[in-house]
């Protein structure tokens, strides 16, 4: 089985409250945007399930990539999620070859990983005919990561608490384009937290994107921007030349380091991404 893992960007980031445990409480919206990884799954030859990757270098050992922490975790789950799936054999999942080839830049807040790992378990779960459903796969593989029960619907949702716990929204950007740029630098999570003073908004984020989004820029803001612009110019400067040129909003993902802007024009995406020939860009119109 082949699928294709989608990137997502966070439309507004507010960070509202430092919990006990010492992670945060958030309130964003993800939207799924069309860069892609390719992800193959098949039967495996061997004993052991293994991983190949190709593309861009990952730095990981395939312990530790979020693909292997997700089938993992399902195959730990697998009796207690499937039900009635158990009687037909599948206690454990079989061995698996799996072949990622990566596209989507790493540190970028773009979640490829999350992404990745989600929709290894999709597959496996259409492969396997285990029959989860969506929330019995995002249960399993969210504390795998925050970002990765988004990916199991991939479809518009506001995320609150740490990021897992997710509602419809009915935002539809269909019609407009999309530019996003990953310069050659990461803000690792911890640093970008460390700066970070956690606030209540005076606007609830899901009043603000009922309008249009060319007002978003007065009200729709990434909390992670006031304190990463500073230490990391080159990131609040790929901001700046999107507005310049012709976005009617931008902002960095997630806690960065890739910005996005959104145009109501092809032409002024591309135009956009030119200009930016030492990032790593992707134009494409928005669903």
């Amino acid at each position: 089985m082949v699928v294709f893992p989608n990137a997502k960007i966070n439309i507004g980031l507010d960070i509202v409250k430092r919990r006990s445990d010492g992670y945060h409480n958030i309130v964003t919206l993800f939207y799924p945007v069309g860069w892609c990884d390719v992800l193959e799954i098949v039967p495996g030859r061997c004993r052991e399930t293994t991983l190949t990757i190709t593309g861009r270098e990952v730095a990981c050992p395939m312990e530790k990539n979020l693909i292997i922490k997700a089938l993992r975790a399902l195959d730990e789950n697998i009796s207690k999620a499937a039900g009635d799936t158990v009687a037909e054999g599948w206690r454990h999942l079989p061995p698996l070859d799996i072949f990622l080839h990566k596209v989507i830049p790493d540190g970028a807040g773009l979640g490829g990983g999350s992404a990745d790992a989600a929709f290894a378990v999709r597959a496996v779960n259409e492969m396997l005919n285990l029959g989860l459903t969506e929330p019995q796969m995002a249960e399993i593989i969210a504390p795998v990561g925050a970002d990765c029960p988004f990916f199991i619907y991939n479809r518009p949702m506001l995320a609150t608490g740490t990021g897992t716990t997710l509602s419809p929204a009915e935002l539809n950007l269909e019609g407009y384009y999309i530019t996003i740029a990953k310069p050659d630098v990461s803000v690792p999570t911890r640093e970008a937290y460390a700066g970070v003073t956690p606030r209540q908004p005076d606007t609830a984020l899901e009043r603000l994107l009922d309008a249009d989004p060319a007002s978003w820029s007065a009200g729709v803001k990434n909390d992670f921007e006031a304190s990463i612009f500073p230490s990391h110019p080159e990131i609040a400067a790929i901001k700046t030349l999107l507005m310049e040129h012709g976005a009617v909003y931008a902002s960095m993902s997630g806690s960065g380091s890739a910005v996005y802007g959104i145009f109501t024009s092809d032409i002024l995406a591309e135009e956009a991404a030119a200009k930016l020939a030492d990032c790593q860009t992707f134009t494409c119109a928005m669903q």
